[in-house]
């Protein structure tokens, strides 16, 4: 599913999601913070959403077995020479690793079985490209959705800092009547103020915390992904293919 979809599809859902639970299901003290309660719902329906994507996405891109196993099995198949079963370790595995090495394994073997050597170095730097090339599709799937959680967080504050300001400004009103001032509205308006406070800082943190754990995973994936291929370079490098 393209990101535009998958976004456009959660942002409808989780505004819908926010008007059912508002209506339905909230307490009517917290109702008591307005429509842009709402917002803050879907705001948060988007945050758990965006957050299960990038688990599964991530679960996927480790691929079927235990990652450091296939990459120990692949590194002593590659020193043994034994290119095919390497390549066969690798569409077994599937995933981001995987893909990146495949790439990188099958350009080694099609240069040396169409007999394609320069050198040594044109071999090596060809296999890197092949490499970066992978890397460079692997990588935005990892880092997709991201941004939104950075919108989201936000998003959220800004949000819940406007029901903030309302809630003061409905108090304030209250309190500028001639004669006594109006308490009940002072009350409504003060708890509105804190309402939407308290629901701007939960999804404000909640995308923050969700932004910086994705982006430390995938910064830690993408060096594993580096130096399993500097390995893999390494070990072809030091072998000496000849041509055909």
């Amino acid at each position: 599913m393209k990101t535009s979809t998958f976004n456009t599809i959660v942002f409808i859902a989780a505004f819908a999601v926010g008007y059912v639970i508002f209506e339905f299901f909230l307490p009517p003290f917290i109702k008591e913070g307005g429509y842009l309660v709402i917002a803050l719902i879907a705001l948060v329906v988007m945050l758990i959403s965006v957050t299960v994507e990038r688990i599964l996405t991530l679960k996927k891109a480790n691929g079927r077995g235990n990652l450091t196993i296939f990459l120990k099995n692949v590194q002593q198949a590659v020193n043994a020479g034994d290119i095919d079963t390497a390549l066969s370790l690798c569409d077994k595995q599937r995933g981001s690793c995987a893909n990146v090495l495949h790439a990188g394994l099958e350009r080694y073997k099609t240069v040396v079985e169409e007999g394609d050597i320069k050198g040594q170095k044109e071999l090596m730097e060809s296999i890197q490209r092949s490499i970066e090339e992978a890397t460079m599709l692997e990588v935005p799937m990892l880092e997709r959705n991201l941004s939104m959680m950075s919108t989201i967080a936000s998003t959220g504050t800004m949000v819940g800092l406007l029901g903030t300001v309302l809630g003061m400004i409905r108090s304030f009103q209250a309190m500028a009547r001639a004669g006594a001032p109006d308490a009940v509205q002072l009350a409504l308006g003060i708890s509105e103020a804190l309402i939407n406070t308290a629901g701007g800082l939960l999804s404000g943190i909640g995308g923050i915390v969700a932004y910086n754990f994705f982006t430390t995973k995938i910064d830690n994936f993408t060096y594993m992904i580096d130096e399993a291929s500097y390995s893999i370079i390494q070990s072809l490098a030091s072998r000496r293919p000849h041509k055909r």
